[in-house]
C-alpha cells in the first residue's frame, strides 16, 4: 500500500518537479554563458533531448558536464551568481554530503533517493547534477576500459550506503584496494604516454565509466530540450551511442523507473 500511494504521488507530480529541474538548468545556463563556460547536455538530459525533444517522460533528473577546468571556473562563480534559493553543492561547500558530485540543489524542497541518509545533515534538494570530463591517459582501448570501469564500479561502491554486514566487512577492503591501484595505473599512464584524444567523467562520479572522443563532444553544438536552447555534444549521434548503443530503441516498462523515492516543494 505504502509503496503504491509513493510511486502514484511520484507519477502525479512528476512533471512539477521536472519543470522545477528544467528552472535550476536555465539558470546554471545563464551563469555559464556570462562566464564562457562550456557545458553541454549529458546523460539521460541529453538521450530525452533527441529521443523525445524534452526530459524522458519518466525521468526525473538532469545531467550535464563540463570539463575539468569548466567545473573549476563555474565553482569559482557561481554561488555568488546564482539565485539565494539554489545551492552549490560540493565536497568543499557541503562536506557531510553521501558523495563528491557537484550538484546544484533547490534549496525549498526535498529530493529523497534510495542511498539517502535522513541522518546525515547535507542538503535534500531538487538537483541538477555536474559531472566533470577530464583528458584521458593514452593506453590501448581494452585496458582505457577495463581500468575506467573499475575505477568507477569500486568508487560507487565504496561511496554508498552501507550496512554491517560480514559480506561488507570482506567487500570494503577489495574495492578499496582495487580503486588506488586502478587510479594509481591511470595516473602512472598519464606521466608514461600522455594524453589520448578521449574525455572520461571517472575520477569523482558513480556511474559506469563513460568517456567519449574529444571530436564527438568538441566543438559544441546547440539542441532543443523543452522548447529552449541548450548547448550539446558537437556529435549527438556518436556521443549517445558510446553510451547508449541502441538509444532510440524505447525500454520496456518495468524498466523505466524513476531515481526519486519521495521529493515536495515548500515553496
Amino acid at each position: 500500500m505504502v509503496n503504491t500511494y509513493r510511486q502514484n504521488y511520484v507519477k502525479e507530480h512528476l512533471r512539477e518537479l521536472q519543470l522545477k529541474q528544467l528552472w535550476i538548468l536555465e539558470e546554471i545556463d545563464r551563469v555559464c554563458r556570462k562566464h564562457g563556460i562550456d557545458y553541454w547536455l549529458d546523460g539521460g538530459t541529453l538521450l530525452g533531448a533527441v529521443r523525445h525533444g524534452g526530459f524522458i517522460p519518466w525521468d526525473d533528473d538532469i545531467d550535464i558536464a563540463m570539463t575539468g577546468e569548466g567545473l573549476k571556473r563555474f565553482c569559482e562563480v557561481a554561488q555568488a551568481e546564482l539565485p539565494d534559493t539554489l545551492f552549490l553543492q560540493t565536497p568543499q561547500t557541503d562536506p557531510t554530503s553521501k558523495e563528491p558530485i557537484t550538484k546544484v540543489r533547490y534549496l525549498n524542497s526535498l529530493y529523497i533517493e534510495p542511498a539517502d541518509q535522513f541522518d546525515a545533515p547535507y542538503h535534500k534538494g531538487v538537483f541538477v547534477d555536474i559531472f566533470p570530463f577530464v583528458p584521458c591517459p593514452s593506453m590501448p582501448q581494452w585496458m582505457l576500459r577495463t581500468v575506467a570501469r573499475q575505477i568507477a564500479r569500486s568508487y560507487s561502491i565504496l561511496h554508498k550506503k552501507h550496512y554491517y554486514s560480514l559480506r561488507n566487512l570482506l567487500q570494503w577492503p577489495w574495492f578499496a584496494l582495487k580503486y588506488r591501484l586502478c587510479s594509481l595505473l591511470w595516473r602512472i599512464a598519464y606521466l608514461v604516454g600522455g594524453k589520448r584524444d578521449h574525455l572520461a567523467n571517472i575520477p569523482i562520479n558513480n556511474g559506469c565509466g563513460m568517456y567519449h572522443r574529444r571530436d564527438s563532444v568538441f566543438p559544441l553544438t546547440t539542441i532543443e530540450f523543452e522548447g529552449k536552447t541548450f548547448p550539446a555534444p558537437g556529435n549527438t549521434h556518436q556521443y549517445l551511442t558510446d553510451q547508449y548503443r541502441n538509444y532510440m530503441e524505447i525500454p520496456p516498462v518495468e524498466k523505466r523507473q524513476v531515481h526519486a523515492v519521495f521529493f515536495s516543494f515548500k515553496g
